[in-house]
């Protein structure tokens, strides 16, 4: 078959980190600071928890613009799932996150700045690459997509 996939990327297994986040940080603050600290250019994110608040985000693609979703109640993380790669030659996390509320609904999407971590673990696995994915605009999706 063709046109499943536009590009191949191999590399070794590196680093795995792992991380307890403080108490009211911005979770996608934290995350973000921890790959740059870190020096992580190419990897997987997974985390879980609970935030006070969240802000997420939804992607409209036939209209090639963002929605915000903003949560105002503490909510625990189902799952919080992650990459790291390049973006303007430095390292970008793009994460996706899933939250349960008291009433035992489900919210999910882009996570953005303005998630106020209560509790949170993150795992960090490091792919040691040659040259990691850089992420670029393609005017297709409207997206930064690795190149």
């Amino acid at each position: 078959m063709s046109n499943l996939y536009t590009k191949k990327f191999t590399g070794r297994s590196g680093r795995r980190l792992a991380y307890r986040l403080a108490y009211g940080c911005d979770l996608m603050e934290a995350l973000q600071a921890i790959v740059e600290d870190s020096q992580v250019r190419f990897g997987s994110i997974n985390f879980l928890g609970s935030v006070l608040r969240a802000k997420l985000g939804y992607y409209q693609m036939h209209e090639k613009r963002w929605l915000t979703l903003e949560l105002d109640k503490a909510m625990e993380i189902l799952s919080g799932l992650g990459n790291v790669s390049l973006k303007d030659d430095k390292p970008f996390v793009h994460a996706h996150l899933t939250l349960l509320d008291s009433e035992g609904k489900v919210h999910g999407g882009h996570l953005l700045p303005g998630c106020t971590v209560f509790a949170g673990e993150v795992f960090v696995d490091e792919i040691d690459i040659e040259t990691p994915p850089r992420r670029v605009y393609d005017p297709v999706t409207g997206l930064t997509l690795w190149e």
